[in-house]
């Protein structure tokens, strides 16, 4: 394992490389996968004091750590998008506390406007895929990624990119696979999932290239409309659909988001007397399918 990184950076074999430790890091998903729920828990923010638990982590993560924005008086991070938008987060079973947190952006009609295209529409040079071309209610944009430092202690999210969820594919040990950065990886399956198990046919994301590498190397792969912009650093359009979603996982990581959708919308539905989220229709055939 100590010569993956030399051996990476040679042509044709550093493919294969990648391959090999994607391979490894899968077969890490699934066992993961078994155990994950007894010390992780991903949720949906469905009342209003889990989504200032929300927007407190990510006051934590973007105002005082990263400081992409200013520093609030009360300690919450939130804009208007976040009153047309379903929060994802995971929660730290044992001491409580939320490990991180992801939101998903929806809009209902014209005036309701993404963040992608309210301040980044020069981004998308793939026309074919923008979002004006699709109905209202079939798009959405994942945004607002965030990982407590508390939960970012490991050698290898000790770099520049670990709070957004990138992950280091430079630098491996047999360790470090073993270890591989579920928190993030989990909060992106929760989001993708909760997207296109509610009929949100097409989502949008702003990354930098290198967090798309890392979605990539875990099987998520997004379609780049566009060279990099200037948004807060080095930013690219990306999309993705359920189709692109669902084909490049591997089995490992597909057993991992069953276990992440069970939580999110068997369990969770089940510990709630009231819908989920009153926009958001499940189909209970899916319920019943993930439930088995």
């Amino acid at each position: 394992m100590k010569h993956l990184k030399t051996l990476q950076k040679i042509p044709v074999v550093g493919g294969l490389v990648n391959i090999a430790i994607s391979h490894l890091a899968s077969s890490h998903a699934s066992a993961i996968s078994k155990h994950f729920s007894q010390f992780l828990r991903p949720e949906l923010a469905t009342s209003e004091q889990l989504k200032r638990e929300v927007y407190r982590l990510r006051h934590e993560v973007y105002c005082e750590e990263l400081k992409f924005e200013d520093v609030r008086p009360d300690q919450e991070e939130r804009d208007s998008f976040d009153e047309h938008s379903v929060h994802c987060f995971v929660r730290h079973i044992a001491s409580g506390r939320l490990a991180g947190t992801v939101r998903l952006i929806t809009s209902s009609h014209q005036d309701e406007l993404l963040p992608i295209e309210k301040f980044c529409s020069h981004a998308i040079e793939d026309q074919s895929l923008a979002p004006a071309n699709f109905p209202r209610e079939d798009i959405c944009e994942i945004s607002r990624l965030a990982v407590l430092e508390h939960f970012r202690r490991r050698q290898m999210d000790k770099f520049v990119g670990a709070a957004t969820g990138a992950i280091n594919t430079s630098d491996y040990s047999e360790t470090e696979l073993r270890c591989f950065p579920y928190i993030a990886i989990c909060l992106y399956l929760a989001a993708a999932s909760t997207a296109f198990k509610n009929n949100k046919k097409h989502a949008y994301v702003m990354m930098e290239p290198r967090l798309a590498r890392s979605m990539a190397f875990v099987g998520i792969q997004f379609k780049q409309l566009g060279r990099p912009v200037d948004y807060h650093g080095k930013r690219a359009a990306y999309y993705i659909n359920g189709e692109m979603f669902r084909s490049g996982l591997s089995s490992g990581y597909i057993k991992l988001l069953k276990s992440i959708e069970h939580d999110l919308f068997v369990r969770g539905a089940r510990e709630k007397s009231h819908p989920v989220l009153d926009f958001f229709l499940f189909d209970q055939a899916n319920l019943e399918k993930a439930e088995k």
